[in-house]
């Protein structure tokens, strides 16, 4: 690379400036729960040039176990992840950007894809900030060619301090702060359209996703970022399935405390928990003290 990719986030700035940089790869993750086809739909209709679309369902994700254990979207195999970005062109001295389109309620797609190269051990990875409608915004340039790229070795160095089980969570202690990403209406269990059990984990507190960026899908400053998760003491973040939980994960990233020991991903969920109706299920509000 010309130059280092600034991380968590790359304006698209950045993105034209260097677009032309032999190492750098781009990943399209547009997706939608409601309608699998969609994204790549997208994709086909125009993405970035030289971009490689990216499955939620089959390349971000591994198989669903019939039993529910590991929810919905559960993490794959490292060697299977690694597999499929060596054949998608990225090495390990790729600079990866990954982009979505959060105009669409998309926004959490391309920050799931951007957790998972770094809980493989991949540091130059980052979220093209405003997605694909900032880039149309800055005139950038629209391919209809799918790519093709030229496969490589990707050697994967899991990070298992970026993850907490289920036990993690029913054993953490009285100063880790657990954060459910989803929306307030299935966190206070008043709906619950996907998963078969409504509410939350006890002692959890709500910060939807979506509360990351702003309304032109741009995330928010880092001040406002620690001012709703807390830039200090450690937190286990959790959603519907392990995705749209990434944004909160990087925007604590941007508050400044890096994914970690303090800043870990349930990657299961609420669908991996309440696969086991052994575990406690809360309805309703939680009192909270202000984060620190």
């Amino acid at each position: 690379m010309a130059a280092e990719l600034p991380t968590p986030l790359v304006p698209v700035s950045w993105l034209l400036a260097h677009r032309h940089d032999p190492q750098l790869r781009l990943l399209d993750c547009r997706y939608a729960l409601s309608d699998p086809l969609l994204g790549r739909l997208a994709y086909l209709q125009g993405h970035l040039p030289g971009a490689v679309y990216a499955d939620l369902e089959t390349d971000l994700s591994g198989p669903v176990h019939p039993d529910g254990a590991g929810g919905r979207h559960p993490l794959p195999e490292p060697e299977a992840l690694a597999a499929w970005l060596a054949a998608a062109g990225i090495g390990n001295d790729s600079a990866v950007i990954c982009y979505d389109d959060p105009s669409a309620g998309q926004g959490f797609y391309a920050a799931r894809a951007w957790w998972l190269l770094r809980w493989l051990g991949h540091r130059q990875v980052a979220v093209l900030d405003g997605g694909w409608p900032a880039y149309l915004a800055a005139g950038g340039e629209v391919s209809v060619a799918e790519a093709q790229p030229v496969a490589t070795s990707f050697m994967p160095r899991v990070q298992p301090d970026l993850v907490a089980s289920a036990a993690d969570v029913a054993g953490r202690s009285a100063g880790t702060r657990l954060i459910d990403s989803r929306a307030p209406a299935r966190y206070r269990g008043e709906v619950e359209p996907l998963d078969r059990k409504a509410g939350h984990i006890p002692g959890a507190v709500n910060r939807a996703w979506n509360e990351a960026l702003g309304e032109d899908g741009i995330y928010r400053p880092a001040s406002e970022q620690a001012a709703r998760l807390g830039s200090t003491g450690p937190t286990i973040t959790y959603c519907g399935s392990g995705v749209s939980a990434a944004p909160n994960l990087l925007a604590r990233e941007l508050a400044g405390v890096p994914l970690g020991s303090d800043n870990r991903l349930y990657a299961g969920s609420w669908s991996d928990w309440v696969s086991d109706d052994g575990r406690p299920v809360a309805t309703g509000d939680e009192a909270e003290a202000p984060p620190q």
